[in-house]
């Protein structure tokens, strides 16, 4: 039988480590399964773990476990106890930052809950790297965008259908029929990660899965971590759908920028397919999202209303940082992607 890879859809090659932990984790990984040292974590800088690159790869390098894998990584590595342990540690300490971020949420009764989420998407005052993309970003700059969300569109719906078998009734019919349109109603050509993956190549990038890894930044894999967070504990499971329907409910207007965008830096059609088909889709996953997804859920569930919005909160000021990254890096005239790796030298044949 075959080892080759099909790149498009990975499991993606180890990244290049960027401090003490993920290089341990990386070593290790190449590896048996084995227990890991038992001060790894301890070595974790926790000061910012939202903008440490350290902590937010280790994460990467975690949750990628419960996704694709890693090539030559031995799958028993998933749930190697030890390793689970350091997930967790790394885990506290990027929740306990979301939670300041996020900052005090309202009181609020289930029956407000789709209220409260439009509320705080009109109070969200963040920069506009939407706008900036459609009336000023050169193709340079749109390519770096791209690159950075490569990370996440290449498997968009995927760690929000980790609600799936957690819910029941009427938010879980919401869930299933937004994810449905996020995998192209079973069609191939028709999913929003395929559709993503056509507009890398229209902008002559790599369009491998993960491929662009070792270039984002930490923000970058925050905005990742965070739905892999959300989407891997139970207890989280309304953060997980809050976060979604922050993600959605601000969506149809950026798609379409981003879409001018591309179209006034001459780009066609099929590279403008995936952002165009998301401004329609967007609009009508909106509603749902508010009312039948999360404003089901608070009905059945209503201690996680809470959750809830903070899962959306979260969502909107990850998403500010990485935008004010971004714009920041270009306002100087500087990249916002990491240097490319220097390429591993491989031994001389005998």
């Amino acid at each position: 039988m075959s080892d080759a890879v099909d790149r498009r859809y990975g499991p993606a090659p180890l990244p290049q480590p960027r401090g003490v932990v993920s290089a341990a984790l990386v070593d290790a990984l190449r590896q048996p399964p084995h227990d890991l040292p038992t001060d790894l974590g301890a070595q974790l800088a926790t000061g910012d773990p939202l903008g440490d690159e350290d902590l937010q790869l280790t994460l990467f390098l975690c949750y990628e476990l419960h996704y694709r894998g890693w090539q030559g990584v031995d799958d028993d590595w998933e749930w190697q106890p030890t390793l689970v342990v350091l997930r967790s540690v790394a885990e506290r300490a990027f929740e306990a930052a979301l939670r300041r971020l996020a900052g005090p949420l309202p009181a609020v009764l289930p029956a407000g809950v789709p209220r409260a989420l439009a509320d705080l998407v009109a109070a969200d005052d963040g920069p506009s790297l939407a706008a900036a993309l459609q009336r000023r970003a050169t193709l340079a700059q749109f390519r770096e965008f791209v690159t950075h969300r490569s990370i996440y569109h290449l498997r968009e719906a995927d760690p929000h259908s980790w609600g799936l078998p957690r819910l029941g009734g009427p938010a879980k019919a919401a869930l299933v029929e937004i994810q449905m349109d996020e995998y192209g109603n079973g069609r191939l050509d028709r999913m929003h990660a395929e559709l993503f993956r056509v507009t890398l190549d229209r902008l002559g990038l790599d369009t491998g899965y993960a491929a662009h890894l070792d270039l984002v930044p930490a923000v970058t894999l925050a905005t990742n971590n965070l739905i892999s967070l959300f989407g891997l504990h139970r207890r989280l499971r309304g953060a997980l759908l809050g976060h979604l329907a922050a993600f959605e409910m601000t969506s149809s207007l950026p798609n379409r920028r981003y879409g001018n965008g591309l179209r006034r830096l001459g780009l066609d059609e099929v590279a403008t397919r995936f952002y165009d088909e998301h401004v329609e889709a967007d609009a009508v996953h909106e509603q749902i999202a508010a009312y039948d997804l999360c404003g089901g859920l608070a009905r059945a569930e209503p201690g996680l209303t809470a959750d809830v919005l903070f899962g959306a909160a979260a969502a909107l000021a990850v998403d500010r940082l990485f935008a004010a990254y971004l714009l920041d890096s270009w306002a100087v005239g500087r990249s916002s992607l990491r240097p490319a790796p220097e390429p591993v030298a491989l031994p001389a044949a005998a």
